[in-house]
């Protein structure tokens, strides 16, 4: 690799930003190849030392190994993810393969599995301190679980599983991500999207025109099976070709069908699964997760899923009684049954009547720039005490993209903040954190960590208006990224949110709380045009509606996660008997009581891109179970003061700060003095 590649040594940007001003196409594939030779040859000096193994010789070394590729990964991917181009497809595609084989060389080398072995063995003889152990305990684990004491031979069949997974995973998403794009809703005629805010309108025009369609409107999809619109268009044929065309990713035949895939996916999964000792893939995952065992997943997901389904028909009848009482009324010529498509447009409707509120008319308070640094900002500083400084003159990857500088209260450093708020056809769906650049005091490393969002993009001039459930989104993703940002562990393996998957959710989930806290909403939620702060009633409103319509989203969130757990609950002598999706979706969700045609499933096989290329394979249903932490720490901060530096700190110190370093159960309980209750879920949810 020449010298003069930027990804060659450390950025000397603030906290090793990445020199994105400078970095070109042609440097990422130099930096991967240069980066997987090198860790190889480091991995080989580690095994091949003659000396006793010890952490000095083992350990730490492993945890150095890599840099290079670390550095141009981080960069990559979040670059694919979240502005794609026909290079990083093809790229990525030629390095899925290539990248699963070098993880395979690593985890499945006799000789460095042989050295953690012999270490473990003598854990107790060592004197480690807290850390050292548990990383010890973590390395044992995690290579054991990813077959490294298998024989050669299986081995063998191993290492073409990960490659055949890799290759298809990455498909599944290029998959999605050109099909989401093709079904975005073309509509001709303003009149048909009556409903839509003049701010919507003004996105929907804009994204035509940057399709080369001006004069139309375009309404891209967002990753999940609703629309955040259906609530709004009062043009019933417009929301069920919305719905529809959001149901219709993956499974229109051609190169973009994803329905092979899942097949292949799955079956590849069980057959490794089984080569790994375990039933299946799910038992293969959850063995490293705080459930431990599907049984313990499935268990919540069953036991909500019945008064979820009970409660979302009890919705149902009332929204189907607004409807008849539409057509007695002549509003309506001909009634129907309430769809899939009418439920979030007549929910709202009795949201407005029940408890006076219409989130729609909200937008004016949820002006992006006060949510963000009136609301977000504000509540990090006023429970942490850390501040944010945008930096104008550090670029990203995008000019979307914005850079902030976090410090502490005392103007020490924290990190850097990244922020790109904005959807485009180059950017994955969803909203996620990530990090660019991990802390470790191993290596000496700062942190850098990213929120990527899908807000439609208002014309130029216009105000970026969010919905309610963008507020929250926001928020939700903003505690990833303090959990990111204020983890201060000695080891990079632990940095940040590198915790068991079924916990990772909790900080985030806590951290939506103090969106309608009164304190940060009073301060965010003003009008822009008048500066006057939401009127008492309204707060009201939102306080007493949070329960509103819970059976729905709780319903179509746990048809999505028992279908997650059926797919990697196929053994591999019956992965071949599965070999229609849509039939296997249906029989999943019959026998979970959720096959309710007006609620369908969060996210169907052929676009749920977290089980199938997103890392959530048998575990989405992590949300709720990390929730039941959620609501139960809630309670804590209620009972405790709420907003305040001495609990804030309490969060921090306790679970925050020690990223992946300790047992995230562990941690939990030295935060609450106690393990969770179900009961804070219980009640949130309405499930009681």
């Amino acid at each position: 690799m020449d010298q003069h590649n930027p990804f060659a040594r450390p950025s000397t940007l603030p906290f090793q930003l990445p020199p994105y001003a400078v970095l070109r196409d042609e440097h990422y594939r130099p930096a991967f190849l240069e980066g997987m030779v090198e860790q190889l040859a480091e991995v080989e000096a580690i095994c091949s030392d003659a000396a006793e193994p010890s952490v000095e010789n083992t350990l730490l070394p492993l945890e150095r190994s890599g840099r290079l590729l670390d550095r141009v990964a981080a960069v990559f991917f979040n670059r694919s993810s979240s502005d794609s181009s026909p290079f990083t497809i093809a790229l990525e595609e030629e390095l899925a393969p290539l990248l699963a084989t070098h993880s395979d060389a690593i985890r499945l080398r006799p000789e460095l599995f042989s050295r953690i072995a012999a270490l473990h063995a003598r854990a107790d003889e060592l004197g480690l301190d807290r850390e050292t152990r548990y990383l010890l305990e973590r390395y044992f684990t995690q290579f054991t679980l990813a077959g490294a004491g298998l024989s050669e031979a299986d081995k063998a069949r191993l290492r073409e599983f990960n490659t055949r997974l890799s290759v298809a995973t990455t498909r599944f998403e290029k998959n999605l991500l050109a099909d989401t794009n093709d079904l975005a809703l073309v509509v001709d005629d303003a009149a048909e999207l009556d409903g839509l805010s003049a701010g919507q309108l003004s996105a929907a025009a804009q994204a035509a025109t940057d399709r080369g369609m001006p004069g139309r409107f375009v309404i891209t999809l967002v990753l999940f099976t609703g629309h955040p619109y259906l609530a709004l268009l009062t043009n019933r044929g417009v929301r069920e070709r919305l719905l529809a065309a959001s149901r219709a990713r993956g499974i229109r035949g051609g190169e973009h069908d994803n329905r092979a895939l899942v097949l292949s996916i799955t079956r590849l999964r069980a057959e490794r699964a089984r080569l790994l000792g375990f039933a299946t893939h799910a038992a293969a995952v959850t063995a490293d997760e705080t459930a431990r065992t599907p049984a313990a997943a499935g268990d919540l997901l069953h036991r909500l899923a019945i008064p979820a389904a009970r409660n979302a028909r009890a919705e149902q009848a009332e929204l189907q009684a607004l409807v008849d009482a539409d057509v007695a009324a002549g509003v309506l010529a001909e009634g129907f049954s309430i769809a899939a498509w009418d439920w979030a447009f007549y929910s709202e409707r009795m949201r407005r009547a029940r408890y006076d509120v219409d989130t729609a008319a909200l937008r004016p308070w949820f002006e992006l720039e006060s949510v963000l640094r009136d609301g977000v900002f504000y509540a990090a500083q006023r429970l942490y005490g850390v501040t944010f400084t945008e930096r104008p003159s550090l670029a990203a990857w995008h000019p979307d993209a914005r850079v902030f500088e976090v410090c502490e209260e005392d103007g020490s450093p924290v990190g850097l903040y990244i922020l790109d708020v904005y959807t485009r056809d180059s950017k994955r769906g969803g909203a996620w954190m990530n990090s660019l650049v991990s802390q470790s005091e191993l290596l000496g490393t700062p942190v850098i960590v990213c929120n990527n969002l899908n807000v439609p993009r208002p014309s130029a001039g216009e105000a970026t208006l969010l919905s309610l459930d963008e507020v929250t989104t926001l928020f939700h993703e903003f505690g990833h990224a303090l959990h990111g940002l204020f983890a201060r562990v000695t080891y990079p393996k632990f940095a940040g949110t590198n915790v068991y998957r079924d916990f990772v959710e909790f900080p985030s989930q806590v951290n939506e709380m103090w969106r309608f806290d009164p304190e940060v909403l009073a301060n965010y939620a003003r009008n822009r045009e008048t500066g006057e702060p939401l009127p008492p009633e309204v707060v009201a409103g939102i306080h007493a509606s949070e329960t509103f319509n819970e059976g729905f989203p709780t319903s179509e969130y746990l048809a999505a996660a028992l279908l997650d757990q059926a797919w990697h609950g196929i053994e591999a002598d019956a992965g071949t008997d599965v070999t229609d999706v849509a039939a296997f979706e249906a029989a999943c969700l019959a026998a979970a009581g959720l096959d309710n045609p007006a609620v369908p499933t969060r996210y169907a096989s052929t676009y749920f891109a977290h089980t199938f290329s997103g890392g959530y394979d048998a575990g989405y249903y992590a949300y709720i179970w990390s929730e039941v932490q959620d609501a139960d720490t809630g309670a804590w901060f209620a009972e405790h003061g709420g907003l305040t530096r001495e609990n804030g700190e309490r969060f921090r110190e306790r679970l925050l700060a020690r990223g992946g370093s300790i047992d995230p159960l562990e941690a939990y309980r030295d935060f609450r003095g106690r393990d969770a209750l179900i009961q804070p879920l219980l009640d949130r949810r309405g499930l009681n």
